[in-house]
C-alpha cells in the first residue's frame, strides 16, 4: 500500500467563550497514492477541521492536542510556516464550498490562475537545484567510503562526470526549454490577435507583425526546429511580405480589418508552432553525456525517438554500467550502515520506554529525547529517496508527547481547582433557590498515565517499523536503488531549468480552463469572478487548485452550493482529473450519494470521531455503525417508494461531549453501555472496522433495517450481481 499521507491520533479542540470545544477527537486514517478517501458526516462533525489541519489553516483559537500528520517525512502539524507555504497550493491544494471564498473579486480570473504558477515554479527550482548537489556529495561520500582506496581518483572522476552531464543536459534542456515557451508564447500571442481582431478590435497591425516576425526568427533550437527550418523561413518570409502589403484603416476608423494574406499566413503559422511544441522531447540527461564526450557532435540527424534510443546505448555502455557497480557499493554501504545504528537504537528505544513509564523529571526526560532523536536521525538511510515518515518526525513527535505530559502535570491540578470553585458557586446558587441558566464548563484534564503511554506509544511505533525494516533487509535490491537514485537526479536536474514565465503560464492557465469545461477561455482569461456562474466558479477554483501540479486535491464540500445538475458535471470533472494527472483526493462532504461513484474508500465521522471506515463497499454494501444507516436511510435515490428517514435529535454540544458513544441520545439501538463507555474499533474485515457495541461479541443480534437491505439489494441488481465474496 503507497501511502501519500497519513493521520494519527489526531486531537483538535478550540477555545470558545463557553468553554472547549472538542472539534476532532482522536482520529486516524491513510490517503492512498491515486485513490479518494471521501470523508463523510453531519455539519460539526469535524470533517472540515481536519482537512484544515493538513494544510495548515486553522483558526487562531484552535488546539492541537495531539496526533500527527504525516507527508513526505514530514509532519504537518509541527513545520514551520515557510516550510508548510512550500507544500500548501503546491503539493496539496484545496477546492473549498464557497468559490467565492477563494477568489479575490477585484483580480481578474486569468491572473489569479497564472500567480500560483510562477510563485511556486520559482521556490520549486531554487529546492530542486539544493536538492540534487546534496543528495550527489552524499552519493560521493559513501561511494568513496564503500570501495576500495585505489578506487577514489575513479569514484571521483565519475561523480564529476554525472555532475558535468547534468550541467551539459541543463544547457541544452534550458535553451530547447526558453525556445519552446517562445514558440508556445508566440502561438498564445497569435490566437489572441486573431481573435481579438475576429471580435473588431483596433490594433497596431504592423508593430504586432513585426514582433511575431521576430519570434519566429529567434526560434531556432536544433531540437525544436530541425525538420521545420525551411518551411519556418518560408513562413517567416511570407510573414513579412504580408505586412509590408498591409495597408492601416484611416483616422477615427475604430475596428481593425485584417487582409486574407496576413490571415492566411497566421493560420499556416498556427499548426506549425503547434506541432513543434508537441513533438517528444529530447532526453537531455542521456543526452547531456554524449554532448559531454562529443562536443562537435550533430544532435540532430537522427529523429528524436531513435536518439533518445541511442543516447541510452552510448551512456550505458560508456559510463552508466560502470558508474551503478560502483554507486550499488555506496548505496549497500549506506544501507548497512544504517541497519546497524537501527539495531543499536532498537536496544535503546527499548530501554527508553522502560525509562518513560516510570517516574522522570523534565530535565532528564527532554535530555533523553535529545540523546535519542539524535541517534535515530543518524540511523536514517539519507539515500533512501523515499522518506520513512515514521523516523523523520520521531524528534517533533517524542518532544510533543513529552511537553504534553508536563503541561498537564502541570494543569491539571489548576483545571480541578477551576472546576470545583465554579461547581461549588453553581451549587449554592441553586440552594439559595436561584434559577441557574449558565453550566459549569468541563474541567480538561488529562490522565498522566495515558499521557505517559503516548510517550511510549511514539517510542514503540518506531520499534516497529525498524523492525519490519531489519526483517526485511536481506530482500533489498540495490542496483534497483541504484537506478532509483539516477532518475532521482535526472528529475531534480530537469526541474532546475523548468521556468514557467508570464506567457508561459497564460497560455497553461487558457488550457486548464479548457480542461475544466470552461468555454471561450481566452475572452474569460480576462474577466472578474462576478461574471461567472457558481458552477463557473467552482471550475475556476478548481483550475487553479490544479495549477501547481499538487498531489493531494482537498475537496471540502466543493458541490454543496450548486444544484444538482452542475453537481453532477463537478463531480464527474473531479474523477476525470484524479484519473488523468494521479491525484490523490480527500473528499469531504455531508450526502454519501455524492461519493457513490467516485470514492475508494470512505471514513463516516460523528461528533469528532471516525466511527466507521472501510471501502466504498463495504460502507454501502456492509454498513454496520447505525450512524451510516441513518446516513443511508436518508439518502434519496430514484427507486426508493417509502418516506426518507430523517435523523432524529441534533448532534452533542462538544463543549460537553459525552461519556459514552456521542451518537447514543440519536440511535435507537442504543444499549445502556452505550450511554457508559465510548465503544471501541470491531474489525469487520481487513479493510472494514465499525465503533458501535453492536460488532460486540456479547450485543443482542440487531438487523440491518430493511431500508437498507432494500437499496442494498437493488444497487447489487442495478452492478450486475453480488459483491466478491458474498
Amino acid at each position: 500500500m503507497d501511502k501519500i499521507l497519513e493521520v494519527k491520533d489526531l486531537k483538535i479542540s478550540f477555545r470558545t467563550s463557553s468553554g472547549t470545544l472538542k472539534a476532532v477527537r482522536d482520529i486516524s486514517f491513510d490517503l492512498e497514492r491515486g485513490k479518494t478517501l471521501a470523508i463523510v458526516g453531519e455539519s460539526g462533525s469535524g470533517k472540515s477541521v481536519t482537512s484544515k489541519a493538513i494544510l495548515g489553516i486553522l483558526a487562531g483559537n484552535s488546539i492541537i492536542e495531539g496526533g500527527e500528520i504525516l507527508y513526505d517525512g514530514k509532519d504537518l502539524l509541527r513545520i514551520s510556516e515557510e516550510d508548510m507555504c512550500k507544500i500548501r497550493g503546491d503539493k496539496i491544494s484545496m477546492i473549498f464550498q464557497d468559490p467565492l471564498s477563494s477568489l479575490n473579486p477585484i483580480v481578474k480570473i486569468g491572473k489569479q490562475i497564472t500567480e500560483a504558477m510562477i510563485l511556486k515554479n520559482r521556490a520549486s527550482r531554487k529546492d530542486a537545484k539544493r536538492s540534487f548537489n546534496n543528495h550527489l556529495a552524499l552519493l560521493k561520500k559513501n561511494m568513496l567510503a564503500a570501495n576500495d582506496p585505489s578506487m577514489s581518483a575513479e569514484i571521483n572522476k565519475l561523480v564529476e562526470t554525472l555532475d558535468k552531464m547534468s550541467i551539459e543536459g541543463n544547457k541544452l534542456e534550458n535553451n530547447y526549454n526558453g525556445e519552446k515557451t517562445e514558440a508556445v508564447d508566440l502561438l498564445s500571442e497569435i490566437e489572441d490577435f486573431l481573435f481579438k481582431a475576429s471580435k473588431k478590435q483596433k490594433l497596431d497591425v504592423k508593430k504586432t507583425l513585426s514582433e511575431f516576425e521576430k519570434a519566429l526568427a529567434g526560434i531556432n533550437d536544433p531540437f525544436l526546429t530541425a525538420h521545420y527550418d525551411d518551411k519556418l523561413k518560408e513562413l517567416g518570409a511570407e510573414l513579412s511580405a504580408a505586412k509590408n502589403a498591409y495597408v492601416a484603416p484611416k483616422k477615427g476608423d475604430e475596428a481593425t480589418v485584417l487582409s486574407d494574406e496576413i490571415t492566411s499566413v497566421l493560420e499556416k503559422i498556427k499548426p506549425i508552432l503547434a506541432e513543434i511544441t508537441a513533438h517528444q522531447a529530447p532526453n537531455f540527461f542521456r543526452i547531456g553525456y554524449y554532448k559531454l564526450m562529443n562536443p562537435n557532435a550533430s544532435l540532430t540527424e537522427m529523429p528524436i525517438e531513435e536518439f533518445n534510443e541511442f543516447a541510452l546505448k552510448y551512456l550505458d555502455e560508456n559510463f552508466m554500467k560502470e558508474f551503478i557497480s560502483l554507486e550499488s557499493k555506496g548505496v549497500e554501504y549506506s544501507f548497512k550502515q544504517a541497519l546497524e545504528k537501527k539495531k543499536a537504537v532498537i536496544a535503546k528505544l527499548e530501554e527508553a520506554k522502560t525509562f518513560y513509564a516510570g517516574e522522570f523529571s523534565k530535565a532528564d526526560a527532554t535530555k533523553l529525547c535529545k540523546e535519542l532523536s539524535d541517534e535515530v536521525e543518524e540511523s536514517i538511510d539519507r539515500l533512501e529517496t523515499s522518506k520513512d515518515s515514521v523516523a523523520y518526525t520521531f524528534r517533533t513527535a517524542l518532544t510533543t508527547a513529552i511537553n504534553k505530559y508536563f503541561f498537564y502535570l502541570k494543569n491539571n491540578p489548576k483545571e480541578e481547582k477551576r472546576f470545583a470553585k465554579q461547581s461549588a458557586k453553581r451549587d449554592r446558587l441553586i440552594a439559595k433557590g436561584k434559577t441557574v441558566t449558565w453550566k459549569v464548563v468541563p474541567k480538561v484534564v488529562f490522565d498522566l498515565k495515558d499521557l505517559k503511554a503516548d510517550i511510549v506509544a511514539v517510542i514503540d511505533r518506531l520499534i516497529v517499523r525498524y523492525t519490519d525494516y531489519i526483517a526485511k533487509a536481506d530482500e533489498v535490491d540495490f542496483n534497483e536503488r541504484s537506478v532509483a537514485i539516477i532518475d532521482y537526479f535526472k528529475d531534480k536536474a530537469s526541474q532546475v531549468v523548468y521556468k514557467v514565465t508570464a506567457k508561459m503560464a497564460k497560455e497553461r492557465a487558457i488550457k486548464l480552463m479548457e480542461e475544466v469545461g470552461i468555454h471561450e477561455p481566452r475572452t474569460r482569461y480576462y474577466q472578474y469572478p462576478f461574471e461567472f456562474s457558481g458552477g463557473m466558479r467552482q471550475r475556476i477554483v478548481i483550475a487553479i487548485a490544479l495549477a501547481a501540479d499538487p498531489d493531494i486535491i482537498i475537496c471540502d464540500e466543493p458541490t454543496t452550493a450548486l444544484d444538482v445538475t452542475i453537481q453532477a458535471q463537478i463531480l464527474e470533472l473531479i474523477n476525470n482529473l484524479k484519473k488523468e494527472r494521479n491525484l490523490s483526493v480527500i473528499f469531504i462532504t455531508h450526502d454519501l450519494g455524492v461519493v457513490a461513484n467516485m470514492a475508494d474508500d470512505i471514513a463516516v465521522m460523528y461528533a469528532g470521531k471516525i466511527v466507521e471506515y472501510g471501502t466504498a463497499d463495504d460502507i454501502f454494501y456492509d454498513p454496520r455503525h447505525p450512524y451510516t444507516w441513518a446516513l443511508l436511510s436518508s439518502m434519496p435515490d430514484l427507486d426508493t417508494k417509502e418516506k426518507l428517514d430523517a435523523i432524529p435529535g441534533t448532534p452533542p454540544n462538544m463543549i460537553y461531549p459525552p461519556k459514552g458513544d456521542a451518537f447514543a441520545d440519536r440511535n435507537k439501538y442504543a444499549m445502556q453501555i452505550d450511554f457508559e463507555e465510548c465503544p471501541p474499533f470491531f474489525d469487520v474485515s481487513e479493510t472494514h472496522k465499525a465503533a458501535t457495541w453492536l460488532l460486540h461479541p456479547d450485543a443482542p443480534k440487531v438487523e440491518t433495517p430493511k431500508a437498507i437491505t432494500d437499496r442494498i439489494n437493488r444497487m447489487l441488481s442495478k452492478s450486475g450481481g453480488e459483491q466478491d465474496g458474498e
